[in-house]
């Protein structure tokens, strides 16, 4: 299916570009999320009426993202969990719960945003998380887990 894609996304393309991409991904991903558009001639003239306003929402949202990405860059986050003697933990940190912490020092981070280069936490220590932010913009974060005291 041809579509026009109303925003960047990764491993497809641009803003703006016309590409070819497979049907389900287009009508149960793409399309709903407004990312994109089928490219009917209509389409791509309204797309092309209305480009100017689009790439300055975009670069608004980029420049955000650079924003709360040089917040979040280097911030330590501390979570307790219950955890044995050994330092592996009685379940494992998760997306939610990274967050949620994040949450609540006042950072507006949703769990698909949060990516783990080594899988779930399942031990105590120091562990790096990356935050992606937007398809160019990804920050990192320390996360410490620590024993809950008996």
């Amino acid at each position: 299916m041809q579509i026009i894609l109303l925003e960047k996304v990764l491993n497809v393309g641009n803003l703006g570009d016309v590409v070819k991409v497979k049907d389900g991904y287009a009508r149960n991903y793409l399309i709903p999320k407004k990312m994109a558009r089928r490219a009917t001639a209509a389409a791509l003239a309204e797309f092309e009426a209305r480009r100017a306003e689009m790439e300055k929402q975009a670069a608004d949202k980029l420049a955000a993202a650079q924003a709360a990405g040089e917040k979040l860059n280097g911030l330590v986050l501390t979570m307790v969990q219950k955890a044995g003697v050994d330092g592996r933990l009685f379940g494992s940190v998760t997306h939610s719960d990274v967050a949620e912490a994040l949450a609540k020092q006042g950072f507006d981070v949703s769990k698909s945003q949060v990516r783990f280069p080594a899988g779930h936490v399942k031990t105590t220590g120091e562990h790096p998380v990356v935050i992606a932010l937007h398809t160019d913009v990804t920050a990192e974060v320390t996360l410490q887990v620590k024993a809950e005291a008996m």
